[in-house]
């Protein structure tokens, strides 16, 4: 087991539990993994990375979160994971992934499939963490098929040392009565670049949202482009984008809302500044400097 990546992922205690399904991959080879009752994890490594298959049984309530850990201590490395997530119907179950890449010239993909059957509920945590010294390049594209009364929940968090070079591309299209939720929270410092790209797609009395919280500083660069088309009747989905910069820094925020039945409604709404003036003074009257300040409203926006 590489110790050093579960130290930084700080999930020691989840891979010694035996009633916690995981699955550990330091760049093509799989260190660690266990399934439980009601998970199956199969895996096959391959050329730069490792095709990953997790099925989660039918009717299956799976109690504790599915650790993932990605990643590499190495430097000058190239990981691929080909991901296929199958929720069985009724079936329950949250994950909680990690992607450690604390060296430079480092490059991650993630290309994943992901259906979740009628009445299922599925969270995904992503949480990366990078060093400020290194500058990463990560592309993440999934393609989520949603069905009749099911939730998909996710959230890609990258605030922890440089974001490098990062493109996000999720599609996710619900059945009738579903639940789409997609957050992402970005840092980027330097010359980083973060694309973002969301499209979620509404069905009949379905409900969608999608936000993104960034905050860009030096000469760092972010373009946010979000959409939701409602189809059918009584779908209702919210588009909500925030944008931090400063310095030399540059963002972009498209929000795009498509309604196609006039009994459904989308809203949104973008914000693109510097941290808000009155906060700024009401922290240096506490005794912070202005930098320090800065920073602290920044965290607030990311938590």
């Amino acid at each position: 087991m590489n110790v050093d990546l579960a130290k930084l992922a700080e999930i020691d205690d989840a891979l010694k539990d035996e009633n916690t399904a995981h699955l550990m991959i330091d760049v093509d080879k799989v260190v660690s993994k266990r399934s439980i009752k009601g998970i199956r994890i199969e895996t096959k490594e391959i050329k730069d990375g490792v095709k990953v298959k997790l099925d989660i049984a039918p009717n299956t309530v799976i109690k504790k979160p599915v650790h993932l850990c990605f990643g590499s201590t190495k430097e000058n490395i190239l990981q691929k994971i080909k991901m296929s997530i199958h929720i069985g119907k009724n079936a329950k179950v949250s994950f909680f992934s990690h992607c450690i890449f604390p060296k430079g010239n480092a490059k991650h993909i993630m290309d994943a499939k992901i259906s979740i059957d009628e009445n299922a509920s599925y969270s995904y945590i992503e949480k990366h963490i990078h060093s400020f010294d290194a500058k990463v390049k990560i592309k993440s594209m999934a393609k989520v098929k949603v069905a009749k009364n099911a939730k998909y929940v996710t959230e890609f968090e990258l605030i922890q040392g440089r974001a490098g070079n990062v493109e996000i591309d999720y599609e996710a299209e619900g059945g009738e009565n579903s639940v789409i939720e997609m957050t992402t929270k970005a840092s980027g410092w330097k010359d980083d670049i973060i694309k973002v790209k969301e499209d979620a797609v509404l069905k009949e009395k379905s409900r969608g949202a999608l936000k993104s919280r960034i905050a860009v500083r030096e000469n760092a660069q972010a373009e946010i482009y979000n959409k939701i088309v409602a189809l059918e009747a009584y779908a209702r989905g919210h588009v909500d984008c925030k944008e931090i910069i400063k310095g030399n820094a540059k963002a972009i925020a498209i929000p795009v809302v498509e309604v196609r039945h006039p009994k459904a409604h989308v809203t949104h709404e973008a914000a693109i500044g510097s941290v808000d003036k009155k906060q700024l003074e009401t922290l240096m009257a506490r005794g912070l400097g202005e930098e320090e300040a800065t920073e602290l409203i920044i965290e607030g926006l990311l938590k």
